[in-house]
């Protein structure tokens, strides 16, 4: 099985070199990732102008473009082959309203979008806490296992969101959830004709049992995206 490996955080992101780690045990993985940090750029796409790209070794590929770029340049011209793309892994969530702002849920959608089975998989960070990746490797292997034996579903894409703080030798439960909808809190400060962002993730509204609460209380939030509708609800269980 070949696999398309890209993020939002660069060639040179530590949680695509877990990606790597992972996917390696089982698969052959192709990285055709950004060559700098393209965080919250969502959707954008190149088409007026050409896209640098170069080789860096073996199934190792830097793109001076998008995420989204990445996953066609990847699926349309480098890796026409993939069996999957999976996005990630980034670190901090990427839960409700926010995968319409990510880089790295914008890369699986393209994917999906060009009929290829893809999954972003997300790090939520507790405040104050920093990411252990070790831990992280553990829990996001069986997942994505799981996610890649599970069929493919016509126009649609998984996302993926671990909770935090995380150890490798208790594995968390996961839960199949919806989107929440409702948005950050936030407000803007106006200091020397700026406006200054104010908010944090943190304390973001949730309703119960969709993917923001899921995560924040624990557990593996996995929701399958339709492309253009609505998430839908699937029936989960413990890993």
């Amino acid at each position: 099985m070949k696999i398309v490996l890209t993020n939002d955080d660069g060639f040179e992101a530590p949680g695509l070199a877990a990606l790597i780690r992972i996917i390696s045990e089982f698969a052959t993985p192709v990285v055709v990732a950004p060559r700098t940090e393209q965080s919250g750029v969502a959707h954008r796409v190149t088409a007026r102008s050409p896209i640098p790209f170069g080789r860096a070794g073996e199934n190792r590929w830097w793109v001076d473009a998008t995420p989204a770029d990445c996953a066609r340049v990847a699926l349309k011209h480098l890796v026409p082959d993939a069996d999957w793309l999976v996005s990630g892994i980034n670190p901090g969530a990427n839960l409700g309203s926010d995968v319409y702002n990510s880089g790295t849920v914008a890369a699986a959608r393209e994917a999906a979008i060009l009929g290829c089975r893809s999954v972003a998989v997300s790090q939520y960070i507790s405040r104050g806490q920093p990411i252990d990746w070790e831990a992280t490797m553990c829990h996001a292997g069986p997942i994505l296992r799981m996610l890649f034996a599970d069929g493919h579903f016509e126009k649609t894409f998984w996302n993926v969101n671990l909770p935090h703080p995380i150890a490798c030798d208790r594995a968390p439960a996961y839960r199949f959830c919806d989107l929440d909808t409702h948005p950050h809190a936030y407000s803007y400060r106006a200091e020397g004709g700026q406006l200054i962002y104010q908010g944090t993730i943190h304390e973001r509204r949730r309703d119960p049992g969709k993917d923001v609460d899921v995560c924040f209380g624990g557990e593996v939030a996995i929701t399958r995206i339709p492309i253009g509708t609505d998430a839908i609800i699937l029936e989960g269980s413990i890993l």
